[in-house]
């Protein structure tokens, strides 16, 4: 069985066919889905999902929706995790942590997919800058916090933020948990370690020119990656369009990944250690459940 520990089932772009989506994941032998939050608004039509269709989930603020979000949503967070702390399929806190790809914006979900910043006037980049990261640490703080309240592990969010997201876990130590998305060095990597964190490792892994995160993947302990798609996001190599591709026909669009393509990400990650994929499958979902011990109750 495969586990994706971090897909965005609850996304718009699988409004209108969920259901299919989900029963693909599981035709191709990915037992369990785990769904991070990424805004207090969605914390009970998640936690649905995630029973209906037979997922885990976490609940956390995205460091994106920051922008939105206020003192009342941290309220919301922690009252939600104790109202449900006794469900089995509440496993982590996360999405949560630090972006610091654009840091003068604030972004919706959908905005950060693309990389493009919303429109805006009027407004001083410094200082709004200043202001967003800012703001961003003191949510990743808080839910920090939260977490080691509640005694979960956490899901985290850390694009080119590698090192400030390290702070906070020093400053404020959780029940592990998983970084997602790792593309840092392997003395970062090591350090994640040491906190005892797992790495999650998805569809960057599959381009070629992807060295680093490759290098890490090859060599790092047996005990440490897991695998994700982060579905609808980071597609892999085959389903990748370049931006003079989407130019070029920009009514096919991105190729939407989905928790399906996990088992052929995992061949990736079986290639580059010489492993079967059997042997991949059981050592990534060993890894998945020792970073979010409430799945071994879901497998």
């Amino acid at each position: 069985m495969w586990i994706d520990s971090h897909c965005h089932l609850d996304a718009p772009e699988f409004d209108a066919d969920r259901a299919q989506v989900a029963a693909r994941a599981r035709a191709a032998g990915v037992g369990l889905l785990v769904l991070p939050a990424v805004q207090a608004e969605q914390f009970e039509a998640l936690r649905a999902l995630a029973h209906e269709v037979g997922a885990a989930y976490a609940l956390g603020i995205h460091p994106l929706a920051v922008g939105r979000a206020d003192e009342a949503d941290l309220e919301r967070l922690g009252q939600a995790l104790a109202r449900w702390r006794d469900d089995p399929r509440l496993v982590a806190v996360g999405e949560i942590g630090l972006d610091r790809f654009v840091p003068d914006r604030a972004h919706d979900r959908g905005a950060a997919r693309a990389h493009e910043p919303q429109p805006e006037s009027n407004r001083d980049p410094d200082r709004d800058s200043a202001c967003d990261r800012a703001r961003q640490r003191h949510f990743y703080l808080a839910q920090l916090g939260l977490a080691r309240a509640a005694g979960l592990p956490v899901i985290l969010h850390l694009r080119r933020a590698v090192d400030e997201v390290l702070a906070g876990l020093r400053r404020l130590p959780v029940a592990g948990g998983i970084a997602h998305a790792f593309n840092g060095s392997r003395a970062q990597a090591d350090a994640f370690v040491a906190l005892g964190l797992r790495l999650g490792f998805g569809g960057a892994m599959t381009f070629e020119r992807a060295l680093r995160i490759r290098a890490l993947a090859q060599t790092l302990p047996e005990t440490v990656p897991v695998l994700e798609t982060d579905a609808p996001d980071i597609p892999p190599q085959w389903l990748y369009r370049s931006a003079r591709e989407r130019a070029a026909a920009p009514q096919a669009g991105q190729q939407r990944n989905e928790p399906a393509e996990l088992p052929r990400i995992g061949a990736t990650l079986a290639a580059l250690r010489g492993w079967s994929l059997e042997h991949t499958a059981a050592v990534t979902s060993a890894n998945a459940r020792a970073a979010l011990p409430r799945l071994a109750a879901l497998a």
